[in-house]
């Protein structure tokens, strides 16, 4: 055992430190090269160590450097090195961190973790809060929340009953919404087709003076940091009037629910803390492995009656707080131990210098581009950049050029009917170096 795990520390650390110096899109001959796994299911066992060096071989060359410094797609930052460390220790702890009587420690550990985070975002005293996979899952958690509690006032348990013969839900969203959120609703029975959908401005915030009339029971979904301009919908002004009207309001803040950490960031989300839920993604800002999201509910009770379950064989501790009461899961792993650790490595400082860094390294690719003559399209407000480099099909082709080029990786999206490029900011590891050395790349390969 101690061999295998030492080895595989020892790959591990090597591939992280050839980061800087490898192409950050995956090697094309090490893609190729992924057909020698496509073999039979051996008849007989093999060491583990031959099979660590395998994967090591064959996969490591053909993974995208999403963990190194250069890599600006998706909204995803890289691993802080505590909290990979952190991961490998909680997955040899190997808990299922599914109730606090029989796991007390990681139980325990996700609870602080949860309110922290709620205190660093300024939501309500008493929000309760659990940890998911991803974005997708946090907003499918707290819009069942939500969907419990619109049908609850009209008289209607969807838990019991489901949805078969249940008053309608109006589900408002902005045109910006993003897919995730869209999906959510589709899994919780709301449907994609039959969404009310609110015009946005030319930075994707949802207009205030769009909101349609809001009747009977009524989920608005409103957006904190667009992902392609990082803009915030007008949260005070939609938040109130959705409220007077009775509506639940649910904020998609897979990001930009990190800039209320922030002083010099919150005023983007000023109203945030008016609405009923919320959901991020600790794996984009705070820098902690796959996967990491996380579902906020301004009630506590109502997100156990969403989720709560019960069975004969499984522990009831009365007074203790059941991580699996406020999540989809039953059985799954203690990813908050990830989200603990960085924030106690950090610190509050340490955070917001680091979200900081990252907002002022985006406004310098996009001073930088301009210069050069290529335009940015949004007004950077946080971490997103979007850029253009002439029609639709020159813009495509200086994206694969700087993909193919290998210095950085950066997306491709179409912004408002205009294919361009996205540039995210979101790792600890970029350096102001970085950004430079990534610039260069760009214009010369638009060049």
């Amino acid at each position: 055992m101690h061999s295998v795990l030492e080895d595989a520390c020892r790959r591990a650390v090597r591939y992280l430190r050839g980061l800087d110096a490898r192409s950050v899109q995956a090697d094309p001959a090490a893609v190729a090269a992924l057909s020698r796994l496509e073999e039979d299911l051996p008849s007989e066992s093999t060491p583990a160590e031959q099979v660590l060096a395998l994967l090591d071989e064959v996969v490591s060359p053909a993974t995208m450097g999403s963990a190194g410094p250069r890599f600006f797609g998706f909204v995803i930052g890289g691993s802080l090195p505590a909290a990979l460390a952190a991961n490998w220790l909680a997955n040899s702890w190997d808990q299922n961190a599914t109730f606090a009587g029989p796991m007390p420690g990681v139980a325990r550990v996700e609870q602080v973790a949860l309110r922290w985070l709620t205190e660093l975002f300024g939501l309500p005293a008493g929000t309760a809060a659990g940890f998911v996979t991803g974005g997708t899952v946090a907003n499918f958690t707290a819009l069942a929340a939500a969907r419990h509690s619109v049908l609850k006032q009209v008289g209607w348990n969807v838990e019991a009953d489901g949805l078969f013969g249940a008053p309608p839900i109006q589900v408002i969203i902005g045109e910006e919404a993003h897919p995730t959120l869209i999906k959510s609703l589709g899994m919780l029975g709301l449907g994609r087709n039959r969404l009310t959908r609110v015009p946005v401005d030319g930075q994707g915030r949802m207009r205030a003076d769009g909101l349609p009339q809001i009747s009977g029971p009524a989920i608005v979904c409103l957006q904190a940091g667009n992902v392609n301009t990082g803009a915030f919908d007008p949260l005070a002004a939609l938040c109130t009037r959705a409220k007077q009207a009775g509506a639940w309001v649910h904020v998609d803040g897979a990001f930009g629910l990190w800039a209320r950490a922030v002083p010099a960031l919150a005023p983007l989300a000023t109203g945030l803390e008016l609405a009923d839920s919320w959901a991020t993604d600790a794996h984009k800002w705070l820098n902690v492995p796959f996967d990491s999201g996380i579902a906020f509910v301004r009630d506590a009770e109502v997100l156990r009656a969403a989720m709560a379950i019960t069975a004969e064989y499984l522990p009831s501790e009365g007074s203790s707080r059941n991580p699996c009461d406020y999540t989809p899961e039953l059985s799954r792993r203690a990813r908050g131990v990830e989200v603990w650790t960085a924030l106690r490595t950090l610190g509050r400082a340490g955070l917001v210098e680091m979200i900081e860094r990252n907002c002022r390294q985006a406004r310098r690719f996009a001073e930088c581009l301009s210069q050069a003559g290529f335009p940015v399209l949004n007004e950077v407000v946080l971490n997103q950049v979007l850029v253009k480099f002439g029609d639709a099909a020159r813009t495509r082709a200086v994206i694969d050029a700087i993909q193919r080029d290998g210095t950085c990786w950066c997306g491709i999206t179409v912004w408002q009917g205009h294919p361009a490029m996205r540039i995210s900011v979101s790792s600890w590891a970029t350096t102001d170096a970085d950004v430079e050395r990534s610039v260069a790349a760009i214009i010369r390969c638009a060049g």
